[in-house]
């Protein structure tokens, strides 16, 4: 409970208090702007000798090249080759932590957050900063997930309004957006996200730019249905990835197997496997049913009223989202199988 001075006593012994509390303020601001440009420089010393060193590395790895390549190996001693080898591997370890150092260190944007946010700086420089964000990413997909459910619902089943599937499709458009910002500073943060996902999320939000554009019409009608039980299952299957990939995330950064800022599983184990092989069937059944909304619309494009273009944008990007999705989770059970085979050879 607050004090509320009564008396003028009272009143004054409470304004040399705050006084001395304004004073000790001001000094702790002070040490804190100190402090802030201490770390500045820093920050700058840090970055600019971690070019440097790279640099000097990169220089070092080609000299060693040359040696190698001007002295066959029967005229080098063992002694050398080991040694050329051993530098060669500490170079390689050396670089991967550069890039563990550089995560905590401001770096310039991307060409799309420069973009988009312009030259702000956006690395978060603690661990808790970090993982308070990436925690945050995946509430946000989590909660948007259900309400993009709810809203596909809506439209498929209850009301058919092409202002409401308007709405839909531009709830779609800034989701997609809003991902593929929050990605490229989880990325710039030192998050190891899959090259194809992000790309995935430029398709989709092209995509759901196209389907907001579509005019009303008999082919817009035609496609409407299929889309939107679409939507319907894939928020279904994106709920379903959230908690298998949240689950392997969390077994596995407590094991401390995996980086902390990790967003997708990469390399799987025998516990993962088992969980991967429930989603597999759902996650191929997707990829198939956007095969078909790709063949659907090329075949309303041949129709001879078609007279919208969003017709074949629309089946040119579903195409593009089967054949990238297909292929990466046929290289996930692929490299499971791999690993596999290798662990059957040890035995």
């Amino acid at each position: 409970m607050l004090f509320s001075p009564t008396g003028l006593s009272e009143c004054l012994r409470e304004w040399e208090d705050l006084e001395k509390g304004y004073q000790q303020i001001q000094d702790t601001h002070r040490l804190y702007k100190q402090k802030l440009e201490e770390v500045t420089k820093l920050q700058d010393k840090c970055s600019s000798e971690i070019t440097r060193q790279r640099k000097k590395l990169k220089e070092l790895s080609v000299s060693l090249k040359e040696c190698k390549n001007s002295h066959p190996a029967p005229k080098l001693s063992l002694e050398d080759v080991d040694a050329i080898t051993e530098i060669e591997d500490s170079i390689n370890d050396r670089s991967n932590a550069f890039s563990e150092m550089e995560a905590f260190l401001p770096k310039k944007n991307g060409l799309y957050l420069t973009l988009v946010l312009g030259n702000v700086n956006v690395t978060l420089l603690n661990k808790q900063s970090k993982f308070a964000y990436k925690d945050e990413y995946e509430k946000f997909k989590l909660a948007l997930t259900v309400i993009l459910f709810v809203f596909s619902f809506t439209c498929r089943f209850l009301f058919s309004y092409r202002a409401l599937d308007a709405l839909f499709n531009f709830l779609l458009v800034w989701y997609y957006c809003t991902l593929t910002i929050r990605e490229s500073i989880l990325i710039t943060n030192g998050s190891r996200i899959k090259g194809w996902w992000v790309f995935h999320h430029y398709v989709s939000t092209f995509l759901s730019g196209v389907m907001l554009t579509w005019p009303e019409g008999a082919l817009y009608q035609m496609f409407r249905n299929q889309f939107l039980t679409y939507c319907l299952y894939q928020s279904f299957v994106q709920f379903l990835q959230y908690y298998y990939q949240s689950g392997c995330l969390y077994r596995l950064r407590a094991l401390g197997e995996r980086h902390n800022m990790d967003l997708t599983v990469e390399g799987f184990q025998s516990w993962m496997w088992r969980g991967l092989t429930f989603l597999l069937p759902f996650l191929f059944f997707g990829h198939f049913w956007q095969l078909y909304n790709s063949i659907t619309l090329f075949r309303m494009f041949q129709l001879p009223e078609c007279k919208e273009w969003q017709v074949a944008m629309c089946g040119c990007s579903y195409m593009v989202l089967f054949m990238g999705n297909f292929f990466t989770t046929l290289g996930v059970v692929y490299q499971k199988y791999m690993n596999n085979q290798e662990k059957s050879k040890t035995l």
